[in-house]
Order: structure tokens, then C-alpha cells, then sequence
């Protein structure tokens, strides 16, 4: 057994016998993969509307699966055992297969199984997504936080724009972004279409999560402080107990006896 337990960066693990040149290989796809996935975004709302001819959604279905089945090929190639990473890889599998069947379902609004399957996809591309950008996300302070929480929610305010009728302006589309996140709804502006309303589970889920980061960094920078003034507290304490044992050290040295109490 390897004393190091495997790691995972953007999504595949570090199985044992990970060399220099495949944890090179890895970072060098990470872009094109993400890029890739970001692009089946478009393409679930292009067969969804029918606003666009279908064969552009299957070919970004197809590049997009094309593409990271490549980085997990290369990756594997690189490695001592790459049947393990395959096996130790398996979302990445199941992406690869949901993505092109994705891309040879009849359209969606046609076929509540295709809807379903091209559903799956997105969620799945979702986590790959997440995963692939945590270091980012988690890696700094709360105002780092607060600026991916304002990047998130004008991605979301622009889809929404974009998706839902009843949004007329920008500031409409961030408003019902935020208070779907939130989990609030004020119900003035509501989810009207299944594009929008499908387009507002995500929102929940990636919004939720974004504006959980954003409480928790505020809540330990809270605790950090009060953890900060009881040590505070605690190293004066002891050094007021240090001092009055070195008095009555000195004292005792000196034979006066130290003060009552």
C-alpha cells in the first residue's frame, strides 16, 4: 500500500504511480476540458428551445465528450497502471457517455427521456465544473469570496435575462438570480417557462452553494476573532500568575516571607 492516500485536483484521481509528466499532462487539459463542458451549457438550451439548428448543440455534445475523453486518455497513457485510473475515474466515464448520448437523442422538448438524460448530463458537468474550479473558489479570503459570489450571480441574472420572458432588464434577471440562490422568492418575478424554471434548479444549486461559502467565511472570520481575544485574555492571565510566582520566588530567596493570599 502507498503511504500517500491518492489526491484528487480537477476531478481525476492521483492513482498510485502518478508521475511528473502525467500530473503535467493533467493541468495542460484542464482549461480545454473546463472550456469544453462550459460549452454543453448552451447546447442543453439550444435543444431545449429549438431557438438553434440541433446539429450545432450535437457537435458542442460530441467536442465536449471528444475532449475530455482525450484528457483521460493522455493522462492514463502517462501512468503506471491505467486501467486503476480508469476505474478510479469513473465520473469522468459516465460524463464521457452521457455526453454522447446526449448528443444522439431526439431533441428534448420531444422526448421527456431525452430531457431526462440531458438533465443527468448537466448535473454531472455541474460537479465535474465545480470540482475542476475548487481550488479557485476555496483558496482565499472573504473578499475573494465575495467577488466570485458577485461573478456567479451576474452569470446567473444574465440567464436568466436571456431564458425568462417575464425578465425585461438586466437588473430583473440579478434580482430573480439572488433571490432564487437565496432560496427567498418574493414571487414578483417568477420562473414562467421550462427553460427558466430548469435553468433555476442550477441556480439553486450552484448559488446556494456559492452564498454558503460566503456565510461561512464570514461566521469563522467572527470566530476567529472572539478565539483571538480569549487567548488574548488567557496569555495575560498567565503571565500575571508567572509574575506573582516570580515575586514570591524572589521573596522566598531574599527569606521574606511572601504576602498573606
Amino acid at each position: 500500500m502507498s503511504p500517500h492516500p491518492p489526491s484528487r485536483t480537477w476531478g481525476l484521481a492521483h492513482p498510485p504511480g502518478t508521475s511528473s509528466v502525467a500530473v503535467r499532462e493533467r493541468a495542460r487539459w484542464r482549461w480545454p476540458v473546463l472550456a469544453s463542458l462550459v460549452s454543453t451549457i448552451p447546447a442543453f438550451y439550444i435543444e431545449l428551445l429549438e431557438q438553434l439548428p440541433t446539429p450545432l448543440a450535437t457537435a458542442l455534445y460530441l467536442s465536449a465528450a471528444g475532449m475530455l475523453a482525450l484528457a483521460v486518455w493522455r493522462v492514463a497513457s502517462h501512468l503506471d497502471h491505467p486501467r486503476q485510473h480508469l476505474r478510479r475515474n469513473v465520473l469522468d466515464l459516465a460524463l464521457i457517455a452521457g455526453l454522447v448520448a446526449a448528443a444522439l437523442l431526439p431533441a428534448s422538448i420531444d422526448s421527456p427521456a431525452s430531457l431526462a438524460v440531458r438533465l443527468a448530463v448537466a448535473l454531472l458537468s455541474l460537479v465535474r465544473m465545480v470540482w475542476t474550479l475548487r481550488p479557485w473558489i476555496t483558496r482565499g479570503g472573504l473578499g475573494y469570496l465575495l467577488l466570485v459570489a458577485f461573478a456567479v450571480l451576474c452569470f446567473c441574472g444574465v440567464g436568466f435575462w436571456a431564458l425568462e420572458p417575464r425578465v425585461q432588464t438586466l437588473g430583473d434577471g440579478l434580482w430573480l438570480a439572488f433571490t432564487t440562490a437565496a432560496t427567498v422568492g418574493y414571487g414578483d418575478i417568477v420562473p414562467s417557462t421550462p427553460a427558466a424554471k430548469i435553468f433555476a434548479v442550477f441556480v439553486v444549486l450552484l448559488g446556494y452553494a456559492v452564498l454558503s461559502l460566503v456565510t461561512a467565511a464570514i461566521a469563522a472570520m467572527w470566530v476567529e476573532t472572539s478565539e483571538r481575544r480569549m487567548e488574548h485574555d488567557i496569555l495575560r492571565q498567565v503571565h500575571a500568575e508567572v509574575g506573582a510566582l516570580r515575586a514570591e520566588v524572589t521573596a522566598l530567596r531574599n527569606g521574606v516571607p511572601p504576602p498573606p493570599g
